[in-house]
């Protein structure tokens, strides 16, 4: 199985690393900048206990459409088994089109990105192809090195239909370094991922601070507040959040004295391009198309889209 991954950030860095070194067939898709940088200094890895850099196949857009016209004269096909999409969502759209020589007829694609609009984004163009995936991993890029900040790397994925995962994929990505998970239910599993992803923007975006700093200034009962509203959408569009899923959210989100931010929080306050509208402003719509009425995630976004600045943690 060839395996193409598009992104070679903190996600696929780090997954891609795991499945090259198990001697997978695996290239890189990246812009032409971090394609210079790979290829020259290789993809350096870090995590608890291991730090090491891999000379990995790199390929750019512009290549792989130069490959799929260059194969076709020859009769070879440039498209690969499994595409992997491990980039931000507000990446999707030009990953589409980048993406597209690399898809054949028996290809299947995997995209790790948040909320649901993605994915049904990508089934649009694919259709009878995506699998829902999802990952969990504290990682980030520093420097073009990919850091894993803790032992957790699990790999969730499943077949949006039911219909079960091919044994060639669930096989290729059973590997060393992190935990691989196949589920019936995954479109169950995605939408809890999305509601604690959510709650967690709402509560450090609408709040501008850490949850420590929350909760220390009374923020409990409103911290509640805005995971039961969250929760209602999902459950009034027929994928209701376990009390495991909810347990966990909670016990994050009101834990005293933690640091924690979103990774929405921190992009803004960064001045970063956010997945605002991917996450909040697509879980308002669907709200509104259901009649269920979220003030606290209506709140956020408002203050979002008028470019409130954000105190920095």
């Amino acid at each position: 199985m060839n395996i193409l991954i598009a992104g070679a950030g903190a996600t696929g860095g780090a997954f891609g690393t795991r499945l090259f070194e198990a001697g997978l067939d695996v290239t890189f898709l990246v812009r032409p900048a971090r394609a210079e940088l790979m290829r020259d200094n290789g993809l350096r890895f870090i995590a608890p206990g291991e730090d090491r850099t891999n000379h990995v196949p790199v390929l750019t857009a512009a290549e792989l459409a130069a490959a799929e016209h260059t194969g076709a004269d020859r009769g070879v096909s440039s498209t690969f088994d499994l595409v992997i999409v491990a980039v931000k969502a507000n990446g999707l759209e030009s990953i589409i089109d980048d993406i597209r020589p690399a898809v054949g007829e028996g290809t299947l694609i995997i995209p790790f990105l948040n909320g649901m609009a993605q994915i049904e984004r990508l089934v649009e163009e694919f259709p009878g192809q995506v699998l829902g995936g999802l990952v969990k991993i504290v990682g980030t890029i520093k420097d073009g090195a990919i850091h894993q900040m803790t032992d957790l790397a699990v790999m969730t994925i499943g077949d949006l239909d039911g219909a079960g995962v091919p044994d060639s994929v669930a096989q290729a990505l059973d590997v060393p370094g992190y935990k691989l998970q196949i589920l019936d239910n995954i479109t169950d599993a995605l939408w809890e991922k999305w509601i604690f992803i959510a709650a967690a923007g709402v509560v450090t975006c609408l709040f501008r601070a850490p949850v420590g700093a929350i909760m220390a200034a009374g923020g409990h009962s409103h911290i509640v507040q805005i995971v039961d509203e969250l929760e209602a959408v999902a459950a009034a569009r027929g994928h209701p959040v376990s009390g495991k899923a909810r347990t966990m959210t909670l016990s994050m989100l009101t834990a005293e004295g933690s640091a924690f931010t979103s990774s929405l929080y921190r992009d803004v306050t960064s001045g970063l391009p956010s997945e605002t509208e991917h996450i909040l402003g697509h879980l308002a719509s669907t709200a509104a198309d259901l009649g269920v009425p979220t003030p606290l995630l209506d709140l956020t976004l408002v203050q979002l889209r008028a470019g409130v600045t954000l105190r920095h943690p």
